[in-house]
């Protein structure tokens, strides 16, 4: 069975609920743009990381990926009663269509991808979206945060399980 993360799977919201605030370190490199990108739609900035997984830089495009999901799950679960034909739709389109490569690069090194986790923590903390409901928006942060140290508790069982499928781990 391949590696599904709760933060990846829509059905485990509700455990979000239950993490701790994060840990984060307060010296963290922000990819280029990040100052101006604060206020950008979350399709814009998940929409960034294609671009850059074809030039090489896949820790950037990991960056984007995760920051847009975070504040698109934010607006998401803040507005349950959307048409799902719509921002419900395209999220799910571009998650289903730039996930695979993305976290497909990401979780081969672990400890990067929480260090990389920790670093969109921050950036969306020191450049906030005020469009995000609060409490909704915390709840998510709570889930990333959840996604960051369940991947390190199961480091081991995803580094054995992605050697089993040919899949490098860095």
């Amino acid at each position: 069975m391949f590696y599904r993360s709760p933060f990846l799977c829509p059905v485990a919201a509700a455990l979000f609920l239950l993490a701790q605030p994060p840990a984060i370190a307060e010296e963290q490199a922000f990819p280029p743009s990040a100052e101006t990108a604060g206020n950008a739609l979350p399709s814009e900035l998940m929409l960034r990381a294609a671009p850059l997984m074809q030039e090489g830089k896949e820790d950037e495009a990991t960056f984007w990926f995760y920051a847009g999901q975070l504040r698109w799950r934010s607006r998401l679960n803040a507005n349950p009663d959307q048409d799902p034909t719509g921002e419900s739709a395209l999220f799910s389109s571009l998650f289903e269509t730039l996930g695979p490569s993305i976290n497909g690069w990401a979780f081969g090194d672990i400890p990067k991808l929480q260090r990389t986790i920790d670093t969109v923590l921050l950036w969306d903390e020191r450049f906030p979206d005020s469009s995000l409901a609060p409490a909704i928006h915390q709840r998510m942060r709570t889930g990333l945060t959840s996604l960051r140290d369940q991947i390190g508790r199961e480091a081991e069982t995803i580094q054995a399980e992605r050697a089993s499928r040919g899949l490098e781990n860095r």
